[in-house]
């Protein structure tokens, strides 16, 4: 790995001597660590015989990388591959937020940090996680989806967009884009593409983002702002920018001296460093901000949403598909469960901002006659045990069925859940002699190479 001249020299300026050389050769090593998530909401928690992370009681480490695109508990949503240092946020909102709340993850995409959060967050609360490039926010959605959760929305909009929805957050999380320094051991391309240039230009549309996003917090609200790279331009000269212009206050998390995080570098504020000579991840940097308390925007009127209560004597039992409580309205034919315990709807939304996931669950769509049950439904962690057949498939027809390919499967003619090691897949509409595949082709694994076994990880 051959890194830039100036990044080594900007290094060099903030860490000592020892520190910078233990950086270098740690990167210039070139061995990330393998870490993941368990979803507790499908009954799934660390097993024994992983090392678990320090501040993230749900995530663990893993000797080597596998390949999990080969494993279905991965396509399942039972757990979420995610940099340990990235974690740190799961502890955060467990230390500070102890009451529902709105939440907007700002920077979602891939959906690791927002994940993270759902998992933290009290119930009743409500997530809009959003990327505003189309791509990653597609990608955004599927991990949504696939975690399972129904108090998250997903969107694809931009932060000046949201700044217009005035103190609507208690707490907004901007996972900012930078310049990636602390991925440079897993990320070739973020070694070429660096330089101090790039330093400059991220730092300056960092603080377009926080600008533009600031009022959409509520007075008191909580900004927890973090990166992956190493430089005080975007880390601790940010934080001095946010409390300067904003008027805000650093928030204190409390840590572990054991966990080995860094403090912050010529800044006598509450920061939190990772970095991989220290810590056991990659590189990120985090700091939690409180809003001043002040007078609220006033709510603006809204518009009624283009929803409509179905008609529950056409499906008499969708409501029995799901567990908990909801209303279910209906919209170009499709049934959404929404949560009735999420304490926000932040009807503004719907009006202001560009929805691709609605808040709670598609349940089904109406086509003519036929009711036919989405595959959220079958991810969801609350779809309702018993209210569909269940057929367990051994390891190669699981890797068939994330293909797309038909199968043949000994179970009653109509829709039924294909599971594997008690991890559902997905739905099936079986048909006696075949079962038509119902996994969205988008979703459908591509590679030609069919292993033998599973990944060894579960």
């Amino acid at each position: 790995m051959n890194l830039n001249i100036d990044f080594k020299k900007q290094i060099d300026k903030i860490l000592p001597a020892d520190e910078a050389t233990r950086l270098m050769q740690t990167i210039e090593a070139g061995e990330p660590v393998v870490s993941l998530r368990f979803n507790d909401a499908k009954g799934f928690a660390v097993p024994s015989g992983l090392e678990q992370v320090p501040w993230c009681d749900m995530g663990a480490y893993l000797n080597e990388r596998p390949q999990f695109t080969f494993d279905p508990h991965f396509h399942a949503g039972s757990y979420y591959v995610q940099d340990a240092s990235s974690m740190f946020i799961y502890h955060v909102i467990k230390t500070l937020v102890k009451q529902p709340v709105a939440y907007l993850d700002l920077c979602a995409a891939p959906g690791g940090k927002t994940t993270a959060a759902i998992q933290a967050l009290p119930q009743g609360s409500m997530v809009v996680a959003n990327e505003i490039v189309p791509q990653r926010a597609q990608i955004l959605r599927e991990n949504v989806i696939k975690w399972g959760a129904s108090n998250c929305m997903v969107t694809c909009d931009s932060p000046r967009a949201f700044g217009a929805l005035e103190s609507e957050f208690d707490v907004i999380a901007a996972d900012v884009p930078c310049s990636g320094e602390g991925m440079f051991r897993k990320d070739d391309e973020a070694v070429s593409q660096w330089s101090s240039a790039l330093v400059q230009q991220c730092a300056a549309r960092q603080r377009e983002i926080i600008s533009a996003i600031w009022p959409a917090l509520k007075p008191g609200g909580l900004l927890i702002y973090s990166t992956c790279t190493y430089n005080t331009l975007e880390n601790e000269e940010m934080v001095n920018f946010i409390t300067q212009q904003f008027s805000a206050t650093t928030v204190e998390v409390t840590t572990n001296p054991s966990w080995g995080i860094l403090p912050a570098i010529g800044l006598s504020m509450p920061c939190y460093r990772f970095m991989p000579h220290s810590t056991r991840g990659e590189g990120l940097f985090m700091c939690v901000m409180r809003k001043p308390q002040g007078p609220q925007a006033s709510h603006r009127p809204t518009k009624q949403k283009s929803k409509k209560s179905f008609n529950a004597k056409l499906v008499p039992d969708i409501k029995q598909w799901i567990d908990g409580e909801y209303s279910f309205m209906e919209s170009n034919g499709t049934i959404q469960a929404t949560p009735l315990d999420v304490k926000f709807k932040l009807e503004c939304i719907y009006d202001n901002i560009h929805i691709i996931k609605d808040l709670g669950t598609s349940i089904a769509t109406i086509k003519g006659r036929k009711t036919i049950p989405s595959h959220e439904l079958a991810l969801s962690a609350h779809l309702a045990h018993g209210a569909f057949p269940q057929v367990e498939v051994d390891y190669p027809t699981a890797i068939n069925f994330l293909r797309g390919e038909a199968i043949t499967i000994d179970a009653p003619r109509g829709h039924v859940l294909i599971t594997y090691e008690n991890s559902v897949l997905g739905f099936v509409n079986n048909l006696g002699n075949r079962a038509n595949n119902l996994y969205p082709k988008s979703w459908r694994i591509m590679s030609s190479h069919r292993p033998e076994e599973a990944p060894s990880i579960l």
